[in-house]
């Protein structure tokens, strides 16, 4: 009998964003950039804080429009720190400003976060095959080789559990445990 992973019976939100979001092959850059920023937001928090939180991120950060973030100022991180809707982690909300104007540098030379990830995966998603979520790995090689990649080019916030977990967001790994009907949905 397919079920899914087990964590997406969590919540009404949980659940949305397994079904349809997460684990899909995602090549949007913005969308990429927002799955990134979320991701650091997490960090020592749980999914579920982020995903209540998310509408206002999007607000705060302009839908996380890339070149609109990375103009944001210290009176911007201000207001932001003031917004008590988010997660107001200075050092969090200042990393995803400067990944904003990491990714507007990388644009500039040709190159994209869609490139920069999904070049390690050049036959298409990774597809583990994983019983139980015990099994699922917090960082893996590729997520550490990413990880050296993003700091390489100025970005913040992004160590491989941070990555690894973004991957597995953007569909570059596909976690899904072996009995979830949304495996090859």
């Amino acid at each position: 009998m397919a079920q899914k992973c087990s964590w997406a019976s969590s919540s009404p939100e949980m659940e949305a964003y397994h079904d349809y979001e997460w684990g899909k092959e995602l090549h949007d850059e913005q969308k990429l950039f927002e799955l990134l920023s979320l991701e650091l937001l997490q960090a020592g928090l749980s999914w579920q804080t982020v995903l209540a939180k998310r509408k206002a991120f999007r607000e705060v950060f302009f839908d996380f429009e890339i070149q609109k973030v990375s103009q944001m100022t210290e009176a911007d991180l201000l207001r932001l720190m003031a917004d008590k809707r988010l997660i107001r982690h200075e050092a969090k909300l200042k990393a995803i400003i400067n990944n904003a104007q990491c990714l507007v540098e990388l644009q500039k030379t040709g190159q994209s976060l869609d490139k920069l990830l999904w070049e390690e995966c050049p036959a298409g998603p990774v597809i583990h095959h994983f019983e139980t979520l015990a099994q699922v790995p917090a960082k893996t090689e590729l997520s550490q080789k990413i990880t050296q990649k993003l700091k390489r080019h100025g970005f913040k916030f992004v160590g491989p559990t941070i990555v690894y977990s973004l991957m597995q967001a953007c569909g570059l790994v596909n976690d899904h445990l072996e009995s979830c009907p949304f495996k090859y949905a």
